[in-house]
C-alpha cells in the first residue's frame, strides 16, 4: 500500500491544490505555535476532520508513516533521560513527546494532501505561487519525488519481501538492514538512470502545458479555516514573545 494520489469524489478533492496547500503551511504553523496539550488536542480534532474529507484513514496514514515513529519515540526516551540524578525528566520528556505528536499530526494532513491531489495539480499550483525560473524548478522537482518515492518505496517492500521469503529474518538485525540499504540504493541508482533516459526520449520540456486551477466555492471554507489557523499561531507566538 503506497500512499499516493487515488482519485475520488471527497471533498478534499474538489478542493483547489493552493488551498489544500495554504492549509497544510496554516496547519503547520499553528501546531508549531501551540504545542500543548490543550492545543493538540484542537487541532486532532481538525486532523481527523481532514482524513474524514479525504477518504483516508489515520490507520492508513500511520501504517504508510510507520518508518519516521522509531525517530518519533527515540526523542521523548532521550530527552528524559540523564547521566545523573534525578535520572529521568519527566517534564523534558513529556515536552519532547508533544512536539513528537505535533509532527504525527502534521503528517496526516500530508497524507491527505497526496492522496487527493494529483502531481500535475501540485506543479501547477506551486509555479503558480512561485513564478518565474524558480517556480517551474520547485514544480519539476516536487513532481519527479511525487512520482519516484512510491517507485522507491514498492521497490524496498519487494526487496524485504524477497529477504523474508528466503529466510532473512534468521540474520541479525544489522546484516538485514545492510542488505535492504545496499539493495535499495542499488534498485534507485538504477531507476534513476532509467528516468534519466526516458526524460530525455520524451524531450521533457521545463515549461510544459499544465492544467488550469480555479477556486470553487468549496474552496472558501477551506480558506477561512487556514486563515483562523495562520491567525491562531500567531496569537501564540505574540503571546510567547510577550511572556518572554
Amino acid at each position: 500500500m503506497t500512499l499516493s494520489y487515488r482519485p475520488g469524489d471527497s471533498l478534499a478533492h474538489r478542493l483547489d491544490p493552493r488551498t489544500k496547500l495554504a492549509f497544510q503551511v496554516a496547519f503547520a504553523l499553528a501546531a508549531f505555535a501551540h504545542t500543548t496539550p490543550k492545543g493538540l488536542f484542537a487541532l486532532t480534532g481538525v486532523a481527523g476532520v481532514v482524513l474524514g474529507f479525504s477518504d483516508v484513514s489515520a490507520r492508513e496514514a500511520l501504517v504508510e508513516y510507520r518508518f519516521v515513529f522509531p525517530f518519533l519515540l527515540a526523542g521523548p526516551l532521550l530527552s528524559a533521560a540523564t547521566l545523573g540524578p534525578p535520572w529521568i525528566r519527566w517534564q523534558a520528556g513529556f515536552d519532547t513527546l508533544l512536539a513528537s505528536y505535533r509532527v504525527v499530526l502534521v503528517l496526516f494532513v500530508s497524507a491527505a494532501y497526496l492522496r487527493t491531489t494529483p502531481v500535475r495539480d501540485s506543479r501547477a499550483a506551486i509555479q503558480h505561487l512561485v513564478p518565474g525560473k524558480t517556480g517551474r524548478l520547485l514544480g519539476t522537482g516536487v513532481g519527479f519525488v511525487f512520482r519516484f518515492l512510491p517507485v522507491l518505496q514498492s521497490d524496498l517492500r519487494r526487496i524485504r519481501d524477497a529477504s523474508s521469503a528466503r529466510l532473512g529474518d534468521e540474520r541479525g538485525l544489522v546484516e538485514r538492514m545492510k542488505l535492504v540499504s545496499i539493495s535499495g540504493l542499488s534498485r534507485a541508482l538504477s531507476r534513476a538512470d532509467r528516468f534519466a533516459l526516458a526524460l530525455r526520449a520524451r524531450c521533457f520540456a521545463w515549461n510544459p502545458t499544465l492544467p488550469r486551477l480555479a477556486f470553487s466555492r468549496a474552496d472558501v471554507p477551506a480558506l477561512g479555516v487556514s486563515v483562523v489557523l495562520l491567525g491562531w499561531a500567531l496569537l501564540g507566538w505574540l503571546t510567547t514573545v510577550t511572556v518572554f
